[in-house]
């Protein structure tokens, strides 16, 4: 971990280093580590993110200011009520470049945070955080956010074929992930409509009552050590 070339200059422009030297006493020890091992400081303000990575070999900053389409106080308060979703532009990077991206927010009540997730690179967590959930609204919510990121990277292939590939990439997980929900909600339907056949079954056929109820009793007997628990993903 290299310490003697740090672009000092660069890191007290934008507050990380202060004048004396020493590291802003808003970081932390190990924020401190880390950045120095080549982690990236994140800086929320409203609408705006910075962040901050030393690169080659610890030699230069690498800086990328980013826009988000609403303020991150907003989507952080309403996070806790359901999942927000952002979408956010890298500013240093042309049209004609991948600079879009869309996250989504999700609030942790076991540890009371609230996770950013992006909804490419963190595709796979997501869709099992919304499956967790089993609402319908989140899941209707998950799949309109998803077409739309599917639209939006459809548009730039036709844009700009020079970088076809990358964005390629990205749609196909995408549309996987479309996939995904969509079987996920259809198994979630189908299991509900199983659920009413039973209660049905009970009111309108007693012969077919007592066939269900000691086929539930096997299951139940089959089952009866078997446990399963799904706690929150990241």
């Amino acid at each position: 971990m290299e310490t003697n070339n740090l672009p000092t200059d660069e890191l007290k422009k934008y507050g990380i280093v202060e004048p004396d030297n020493s590291f802003s006493k808003k970081l932390s020890a190990q924020d401190i580590q880390k950045f120095l091992q080549g982690y990236t400081i994140v800086v929320d303000n409203k609408k705006n993110r910075a962040t901050f990575q030393l690169v080659e070999n610890n030699s230069r900053l690498n800086v990328i200011f980013l826009e988000r389409d609403k303020n991150i106080a907003t989507i952080l308060a309403k996070s806790k009520e359901r999942i927000e979703y952002s979408e956010i532009k890298d500013l240093s990077k042309g049209d004609n470049q991948l600079n879009f991206e869309k996250k989504a927010f999700v609030y942790d009540k076991k540890t009371n945070i609230v996770v950013e997730f992006d909804l490419v690179k963190n595709a796979q967590e997501l869709t099992a955080i919304i499956e967790d959930k089993k609402e319908v609204s989140e899941m209707n919510r998950y799949t309109t956010e998803l077409l739309k990121l599917k639209s939006f990277l459809q548009d730039k292939i036709d844009q700009f074929p020079e970088i076809a590939k990358e964005i390629t990439n990205d749609l196909n997980i995408v549309s996987k992930e479309i996939s995904s929900i969509n079987s996920i909600a259809q198994n979630q339907n189908n299991s509900t409509k199983q659920e009413q056949s039973e209660v049905q079954l009970t009111v309108n056929d007693p012969d077919l009552y007592q066939d269900a109820n000691r086929i539930k009793e096997e299951n139940l007997d089959q089952n009866e050590n078997f446990e399963k628990s799904r706690g929150f993903r990241r």
